[in-house]
């Protein structure tokens, strides 16, 4: 299929990331064979990592913050007795400890203790950013890495299964941590080091792998591939839906911000957000209610509409 053949699209494609290339790997490899030149995703995922990759298409880039700011759910595992320098099982051996002498309750109770707020260390091969250099450069470099630390929440803990020194769970936890470095904690805790074996994210808020599409089929979808791209006014399903009059429409093309008692069929909070919708049902703008004086209203947050 020539992929000039192919037209921009606007929206969300799903992806199920498979193991080994990188998330820009697979955009790249979706640019270059269907012609979809203006692409991005919302979340980056290990190139040893698979699971729910959320690529935006188009129009669809400009959700790229409202997306990918959602909690996520991994299933991983991990293994006792390695330390390496990625905090997973494709680095570098630093050490290697016995963790026979480990009561697998203890080990349990540990990693259940992962629920709730925590700092957390971030890897030094990751693509987080240190004086504008992401910390992989400086660590391919052979330069020094400086110890970044982040607030993480770890909502829900699930073991699905212990045979030590493996041990597969499952967390659903704030958008930006790193799995990676729940395993390296544990394993510093333990005394014995651990490092990541497997990762599979299952869902990237509000989407999950029931309705990713593995990379072969879509790159081989050819003209199909409009059938799994989720058009934009289904890109935030979570989101409500407001339907605008033209001569509403007109006002927010030209930024005026709308009194939510307009719609009475959603009765807003401050702080709620929608997407608002033309006459033709065609998405109009990102909103967030937000007080104007007195006045509860829907600001535009980020405009959608064609030029």
């Amino acid at each position: 299929m020539n992929s000039t053949a192919l037209k921009q699209l606007d929206g969300v494609l799903v992806l199920h990331k498979p193991g080994g290339p990188t998330s820009t790997d697979c955009l790249n490899r979706i640019k270059r064979s269907l012609g979809q030149k203006k692409i991005g995703h919302a979340g980056t995922l290990d190139p040893m990592a698979t699971g729910v990759l959320v690529v935006l298409l188009g129009q669809g880039t400009k959700l790229a913050n409202y997306l990918s700011e959602d909690r996520k759910t991994y299933r991983g595992t991990l293994v006792l007795g390695r330390t390496t320098d990625t905090y997973d099982v494709q680095g570098e051996i630093m050490a290697e400890s016995p963790w026979e002498h480990l009561d697998p309750e203890a080990v349990r109770a540990d990693i259940m203790g992962w629920l709730g707020t925590m700092s957390q260390e971030v890897p030094p091969v990751s693509a987080a950013k240190h004086q504008g250099k992401p910390l992989y450069a400086l660590h391919r470099a052979g330069k020094e890495v400086p110890v970044k630390v982040k607030d993480v929440t770890i909502f829900d803990v699930e073991i699905l299964s212990m045979d030590l020194p493996s041990v597969t769970f499952r967390v659903t936890c704030s958008a930006g941590t790193y799995i990676r470095s729940l395993a390296h904690s544990l394993g510093k805790r333990l005394g014995c080091g651990a490092v990541l074996s497997e990762l599979e994210r299952e869902a990237s808020h509000p989407f999950t792998l029931a309705q990713a599409h593995d990379l072969e089929t879509v790159l081989e979808s050819g003209d199909r591939l409009i059938e799994l791209v989720l058009p934009m006014v289904q890109a935030l399903p979570h989101w409500p839906k407001l339907l605008l009059n033209t001569e509403q429409a007109l006002l927010v093309r030209n930024g005026a911000w709308l009194p939510t008692t307009l719609f009475p069929e959603y009765p807003a909070q401050e702080g709620d957000r929608a997407l608002l919708l033309s006459p033709s049902r065609e998405p109009l703008a990102l909103a967030g209610a937000q007080l104007k004086g007195q006045v509860l209203s829907w600001a535009i947050m980020r405009g959608l509409w064609q030029a």
